[in-house]
């Protein structure tokens, strides 16, 4: 069964989930996922594809997310598979896909984008069932198209794909591999990590099952200009607004706006700074990332205790979180009962939110490479549909610790 013939509602499995061992069940609980009706769609999208990044050292990039995030090697592409511009990585953790690209030779557009930008998210690739219906609408109602749809193949089938601009040098490629069993894409060559991963207290092996979000950063009086253009565009709905004092410290303030696909496989919050005493950290991102890009990942687990014990093992860096706010009496109040008793979330740093559909448990990192830039999101979900909206002010308190600490703040 293909993915076209499956993924036409929330109610069905992509091949890649699948492949992943993933139920229905888990999907629901892990991000959220609900019932949807594509065929209505002018832009259905199925799930997220695969997030791309550019990194300065993809060689060792990719044996970072191997070794300390526990993702397995899956695909290759480089000079030894007659692509001598780039070396090109494809890792996996159960639905959550990964390719990590770096320049070879010197004159690369790669290393250009790079000098830029650092190290970050180039293209947020998207699933989707009909990639000539898609660029039809968008190009209709004022997207950019970057590539036109066209097929690639290979031994292994043929995957039909183009490409749209968004926010940024950010793009979306769009991925109809339903007629395709290779490893990735054409060009690309199975690969298998050396890396001996350890099964985990429990049992299993993976840190995370899922990318549960991705969050862009816009400039000053474009979160709207975005969210619109996903409104249009892709036909994504509003999920959450954060304004004001939602989102707001004693020194630095945004707003954030979250749209998502029809099926919430796929959700974008979009931030924007607002104007406050200091820098927030969209301002920081801003700069050092040099424009709009993707500031971070949010990955769905089951088990984030679990998973923040051997992460922090392995050498991550999480932001600390005082131990008043887990002494609140309010907090305790709000949130009532969850898995774990609040001590066990106090000796680890992980946060805790509420909202009428359950609670969901959450925790960030520092920034992953030498620019205050590309972070991730830990998220266990247990019934909430949120983004933990009663962590904010604990959350932007701590990462303005951090900046004041570089002296960003």
């Amino acid at each position: 069964m293909t993915t076209s013939e499956i993924a036409s509602t929330g109610a069905a499995l992509t091949v890649d989930e699948m492949r992943a061992d993933l139920t229905l069940e888990q999907l629901r609980e892990l991000v959220g996922l609900v019932e949807y009706d594509a065929s209505r769609d002018p832009f259905p999208v199925t799930a997220l594809d695969a997030v791309c990044f550019v990194a300065g050292n993809a060689t060792q990039t990719a044996l970072y997310y191997q070794l300390v995030m526990g993702m397995r090697l899956e695909a290759y592409q480089g000079p030894e598979t007659g692509h001598r511009e780039h070396r090109s990585f494809v890792l996996r953790s159960g639905s959550a896909r990964f390719v990590v690209t770096g320049g070879v030779t010197p004159g690369s557009p790669l290393l250009d984008h790079h000098r830029r930008h650092g190290d970050g998210v180039v293209d947020l690739a998207l699933e989707v069932p009909d990639v000539d219906r898609c660029i039809a609408h968008a190009r209709s109602v004022g997207a950019t198209v970057l590539v036109e749809p066209h097929d690639v193949s290979d031994e292994h089938g043929t995957v039909r794909t183009a490409a749209i601009a968004t926010y940024g040098e950010t793009r979306h490629t769009l991925v109809d591999r339903s007629r395709y069993d290779g490893p990735y894409l054409p060009g690309y060559q199975a690969r298998t990590s050396t890396v001996e991963h350890a099964r985990l207290p429990g049992g299993g092996e993976r840190l995370f099952e899922a990318v549960d979000h991705c969050v862009g950063n816009v400039e000053l009086g474009r979160m709207d200009e975005w969210v619109e253009f996903y409104h249009r565009v892709m036909g994504f709905s509003n999920m959450a607004e954060f304004i004001g004092d939602d989102i707001a410290t004693e020194y630095s303030a945004l707003m954030s706006k979250v749209v998502a696909s029809g099926n919430h496989r796929v959700k974008f919050p979009l931030n924007e700074p607002a104007i406050a005493q200091k820098r927030s950290q969209i301002d920081e991102y801003l700069e050092f990332y040099d424009g709009a890009g993707c500031q971070h990942l949010a990955l769905a687990t089951s088990d984030i205790l679990r998973s923040v014990d051997a992460l922090r093992a392995r050498g991550v860096e999480f932001l600390t979180t005082p131990d008043s706010y887990y002494d609140d009496p309010e907090l305790r109040a709000r949130i009532g009962e969850v898995r774990v008793p609040i001590e066990e979330l106090k000796s680890r740093g992980i946060l805790v939110d509420r909202d009428e559909d359950g609670y969901l448990l959450q925790i960030f990192t520092k920034p992953l490479g030498d620019r205050p830039t590309v972070f991730f999101e830990l998220i266990e979900r247990h019934g909430s549909l949120g983004f933990g909206k009663g962590n904010f002010k604990a959350l932007f308190e701590a990462i303005e610790r951090e900046q004041e600490a570089r002296g960003n703040l």
